[in-house]
């Protein structure tokens, strides 16, 4: 089967591997309709997330048809369409008992300290192999996989696998209530989910801040007031905008994730599908201090973006005297999936509209140096594995999701304002 793999920094390929197998009596295999790419996968290929075995499929974003299942998986039948939790857990561990299965004690083959697994990442996290694939095994498969409904499409529940949750996750984390002003640094996929989830949540006033004009757009388009850090002090203009006092609660949807330029390098000539995409470098962590700057006396600081475990630069002193309640983790996707397919459903939101790209899995590698390119348009990308051909009608470029109102991470870079 075709598989996106992880070779070594900058060098991602799309190749045959083996198919998965059940190697477990609670694992199941998916056959995957739909993938994604990540703000996250970019963290890995371009090496500011150490940590990547070679040889790992990547990808944590996932959707498909169940085609075998161990014997005791017994909530499922072969045939069903399913969505994949991005994070793994075991469901019988005190944490996955309370919720907190992204703390899961049994999924991780690490030990009970080391954190959370999920697929298509580094040997921190199990590792597993990923969801940009023909095929996936799903360890713990009664927990790791949801059943969709059928008037729930491919298309809105591949945002359901990872980061509609994860946007969800972030506002609930910040508190927010009714009437409350929210700032949410980044608008990529996450920050833009995180935004229509505090809308869902009641908030008065949204304030979203980004240096990219599609995602601004995306932003405004679903309500928030946007604010471009490259033409603006966004600390100051959002002391300005909220009477001097700063924003009730801030919600950091950016992490690590910074700026690289594609190295430059062509495919090579017998390998079509290899490149050398990006090389690693410092990230910056102006978004957490703006986050803390801008953040109102015992306001409430939500961080959701990506932190690698070795990350030590806080500005704790500010923080500290500000009162400031800070909330921070991996999401709990198994958690709020059900909740999350339940408003759908109620039509409460369409979280399909976030698409700008469908691509087939042959042009995966081209999508992931626009992705990390970040050019125009280009907000988040919807794969297809079961699709080989990238010619003819069947190509899909969604330009107009970002002209659409959207109803109500990926993270995008936070450079300091010229």
């Amino acid at each position: 089967m075709k598989a996106v793999v992880y070779h070594a920094v900058g060098d991602i390929r799309l190749e045959d591997v083996p198919e998965p197998r059940i190697e477990a009596p609670t694992d199941a295999i998916v056959r995957i309709t739909a993938s994604a790419i990540c703000g996250t996968d970019l963290h890995f290929v371009r090496g500011t997330f150490s940590g990547m075995q070679p040889g790992t499929i990547l990808g944590h974003e996932g959707v498909g048809i169940v085609e075998e299942l161990g014997p005791d998986v017994r909530n499922l039948q072969i045939g069903d369409r399913v969505v994949i939790p991005s994070t793994i857990a075991c469901g019988n561990c005190s944490y996955c008992r309370a919720g907190y299965f992204a703390q899961c004690d049994g999924a991780n083959p690490n030990g009970k300290e080391a954190g959370t697994a999920f697929y298509g990442g580094p040997s921190a996290t199990g590792p597993f192999h990923g969801l940009q694939a023909e095929k996936a095994r799903i360890p713990f498969a009664n927990i790791g996989l949801v059943k969709l409904p059928p008037e729930v499409s491919d298309d809105q529940a591949i945002l359901l696998s990872d980061i509609f949750p994860t946007g969800y996750f972030g506002a609930e984390m910040a508190e927010v209530g009714s009437g409350d002003t929210v700032a949410v640094f980044g608008c990529g996929p996450v920050g833009q989910f995180a935004i229509a989830s505090a809308k869902l949540l009641g908030a008065g006033r949204v304030f979203a801040i980004d240096q990219l004009d599609d995602r601004l757009r995306m932003a405004q388009h679903q309500g928030a007031e946007v604010i471009n850090f490259n033409r603006e002090d966004p600390v100051k203009t959002l002391k300005r905008l909220t009477g001097g006092i700063g924003v009730d609660r801030v919600i950091d949807a950016v992490g690590i994730d910074a700026e690289h330029g594609c190295c430059g390098n062509k495919p090579d000539d017998d390998q079509g599908s290899h490149r050398h995409l990006w090389q690693p470098g410092d990230a910056p962590s102006q978004a957490l201090e703006w986050a803390v700057q801008s953040v109102a006396k015992a306001g409430t600081l939500s961080i959701i973006g990506v932190y690698p475990p070795d990350a030590m630069t806080f500005p704790i002193g500010m923080a500290m005297n500000k009162n400031i309640t800070i909330n921070m983790g991996n999401c709990h996707h198994r958690k709020y999936i059900p909740v999350l397919i339940e408003m759908i459903q109620a039509r409460r939101i369409d979280p399909a509209k976030i698409l700008t790209q469908i691509k087939p899995m042959n042009d995966v590698i081209a999508a992931f140096e626009a992705f990390d390119r970040r050019e125009n348009g280009w907000i988040k990308v919807e794969l297809q594995p079961q699709r080989r051909d990238s010619h003819g009608s069947e190509e899909t470029v969604v330009d107009d999701a970002v002209a659409d109102t959207f109803p109500a991470s990926d993270p995008t870079s936070m450079q300091n304002p010229n």
